[in-house]
């Protein structure tokens, strides 16, 4: 959690004309000692949010991000819907699947439709949309891949895969991200590289940033961006081609 979220949020929601606030949002932390009044917070303030859910079975979620998870998302999830989360239209709530290996994510309208009757049935939860993301190369995941020594095989995958229709609905042309330090990079995993941009030089930060000098910048590109542009590309929103 970043420091002062709500305060942060307060300010964004007090600017004119209105923004629109998405909060990718840890389900889990919805439940930890000093963040029970999150979730209401995010309701009252019509916070869309976005759910990282890497599968509809406790098998695949705990082992992937460690035992109990599963559970702990599946409360996350019902306090969201007792709020109206996942039902009414101010209160959009999406869920995120990420591979759990190295390969790509399967069709997304066929997966989202998989989620949306198991979790119903299971456990009565409700959603909007369910976007697909594939892994990058990068962080822990290019540690498991070096680890497993699958870095080589995967790079080859997502190179293969590489669809040139999916170019032109990539986040970076249309999207900056910023640290909440204020650093400016070309998208979340570039700051995970520390691909910050740069003038020279010298490292920039938003408040260096010139609106009216954005729209033709170089983007900062690597090896980890075939990820974005395997198969039906990927985005924050899921696959960019149906």
């Amino acid at each position: 959690m970043i420091p002062d979220f709500k305060y942060f949020v307060r300010r964004l929601k007090a600017l004119t004309p209105a923004r629109h606030i998405i909060d990718r949002c840890n389900l889990t932390i919805l439940l930890e000692p000093g963040f029970e009044d999150y979730a209401q917070f995010l309701a009252q303030n019509e916070i869309e949010i976005i759910a990282s859910m890497p599968c509809y079975s406790p098998e695949n979620v705990n082992a992937q991000r460690g035992e109990g998870v599963f559970e702990g998302s599946i409360r996350g999830l019902q306090l969201l819907n007792s709020l109206g989360y996942g039902i009414e239209p101010a209160l959009p709530l999406h869920l995120v699947y990420n591979p759990n290996g190295a390969f790509l994510p399967g069709p997304q309208a066929e997966l989202e439709a998989d989620y949306k009757r198991e979790l119903h049935q299971h456990f009565g939860i409700v959603f909007n949309a369910l976007y697909t993301i594939t892994n990058l190369p990068v962080s822990r995941f290019a540690s498991y891949l070096k680890n497993n020594g699958l870095l080589g095989d995967y790079m080859l995958l997502l190179n293969d895969a590489f669809n040139p229709a999916t170019v032109q609905g990539l986040m970076c042309r249309n999207t900056i991200n910023v640290s909440w330090r204020g650093e400016v990079f070309d998208c979340d995993f570039n700051q995970m590289l520390k691909l910050q941009w740069r003038e020279g030089e010298r490292a920039l930060s938003l408040w260096d940033v010139d609106p009216a000098d954005v729209e033709n910048r170089e983007i900062l590109t690597a090896d980890h961006c075939f990820g974005c542009t395997a198969g039906a590309g990927s985005s924050c929103g899921g696959a960019l081609l149906s």
